[in-house]
């Protein structure tokens, strides 16, 4: 009797091991679901549901952030081919929503179904799937081997790998190198990412240019007659502290109360990653000794200049874009604590005056341009924070950070141009 080969034997070891692993994992999942009653939610993802005989090619990112940022791309794809129709799924009901709004007519949006192979493969008989583009830093290997399996062409747009996250997946060589090999095409969000990529089993011909989608965004169409902040905010005297973690705020609040001791018209628009946390958020600014109001609750009289709140609470999500337009100056939050900071991308289009810690690792080619141009100030602490603000409080030092930081981080290529190599990928392997 023929001994299996050692590299086989590994194979079967990891994929056992990653089996009962993401088993565990989607009983979870599946669990939740049920304890609130969400049983669409547990069809979905056990890739059950009505289905449709119409060709569909399916798109995946984890939440709405990533398919915002491919908003381009999903608009490209429909303007190219005018038969196409898209199947958009998420692991998020707020993900699955603003697919859902895009374009009706030619979108489907579901929640994605688990990493089980079987459950892949039900999932792309029901839709009709004629190739798979994911979205997501994260890639799923049953999902990916699966769609293989069935002829189906898979690729990446915008994937981002950490040291972090390549020394995990190394730990299941057999199982990474065989969903990696699946793949005809991978355009790595940075340099690094993509060495990652081959390291681990990506074939080095699927690897493509640099390319990170968060660099096509475009600002949502704000309403001009939209005043939701105090009349003493103008843009000039007014900064954002974006996207914060807990940790942050205590920080951003001692700048701000040493920034107004030299500019003391100064005011802050502080918009939390987790508009949960308002309660505790208010507290902690009245502790400060600063008066504040909340976006989320309704606008109080207007008063006297010199009685107006001196931080505004931005508790509401899907807001950003207003914030960003009112503030001159903008702290990136998420960089002062170690959670990996968050897109530059989306103020610098603002024009605004950038701010950020050292822990920029999510975003770390996009920082280096903003460094090289000198487009950006980079903080360690909360005195470090204030020096920046009084800084940039002149008027025409934040128009030119806010221009030098837009023209650091625009696009090289533009959403035409990934799109029509997507189609040419998905053309060649079909």
């Amino acid at each position: 009797m023929a001994r299996m080969p050692a590299s086989h034997m590994r194979l079967g070891v990891c994929l056992f091991f990653y089996r009962i692993l993401v088993t565990c994992l989607a009983l979870a999942v599946l669990i939740r679901a049920l304890a609130r009653g969400q049983l669409t939610e547990v069809r979905q993802r056990l890739g059950l549901g009505t289905g449709s005989r119409t060709a569909h090619l399916w798109l995946h990112g984890a939440s709405n952030g990533e398919l915002a940022s491919a908003r381009p791309i999903i608009n490209a794809l429909l303007a190219a081919q005018p038969d196409l129709h898209l199947l958009i799924t998420s692991n998020s009901a707020s993900g699955q929503s603003l697919a859902a709004n895009i374009e009706p007519e030619r979108i489907t949006s579901v929640l994605a179904p688990l990493d089980l192979a079987w459950a892949t493969r039900r999932f792309v008989r029901r839709w009709s799937v004629t190739g798979h583009v994911t979205l997501e830093s994260e890639f799923w290997p049953n999902r990916l081997c699966a769609l293989s399996a069935a002829g189906k062409p898979c690729l990446a747009l915008g994937a981002r790998l950490s040291e972090r996250s390549a020394r995990g997946w190394g730990r299941l060589p057999g199982v990474t190198r065989n969903a990696l090999g699946t793949l005809s095409f991978l355009s790595p969000q940075d340099q690094a990412s993509g060495q990652r990529f081959i390291d681990l089993g990506l074939k080095r011909e699927a690897l493509g240019e640099v390319f990170d989608l968060k660099a096509l965004y475009t600002p949502k169409h704000l309403v001009p007659d939209e005043k939701p902040l105090p009349s003493t905010y103008k843009r000039c005297n007014s900064w954002l502290a974006a996207s914060t973690h807990e940790g942050e705020e205590q920080l951003v609040l001692e700048a701000h109360a040493i920034a107004r001791r030299t500019e003391p018209d100064l005011k802050l628009i502080l918009a939390p990653r987790h508009p949960a946390r308002a309660d505790a958020l208010s507290r902690l600014i009245a502790n400060h000794g600063f008066s504040s109001t909340r976006r989320s609750q309704p606008p109080a009289p207007p008063t006297h200049p010199a009685t107006q709140p001196q931080v505004f609470l931005a508790d509401t999500l899907g807001e950003m874009d207003l914030w960003y337009a009112q503030a001159g100056r903008v702290f990136i939050g998420g960089s002062l604590v170690e959670k990996g900071g968050h897109t530059p991308y989306e103020p610098a289009t603002h024009r605004c005056a950038l701010i950020h810690g050292p822990h920029v690792d999510n975003f770390v080619a996009a920082y280096k341009k903003l460094a090289c141009a000198q487009a950006a100030l980079a903080v360690e602490s909360s005195r470090d924070l204030a020096e920046a603000l009084v800084r940039l409080s002149p008027q025409d030092a934040q128009s030119a950070a806010g221009t030098a930081a837009r023209t650091a981080l625009h696009p090289v290529q533009t959403a035409d141009w990934l799109v029509t190599t997507l189609l040419e990928h998905l053309k060649t392997t079909q």
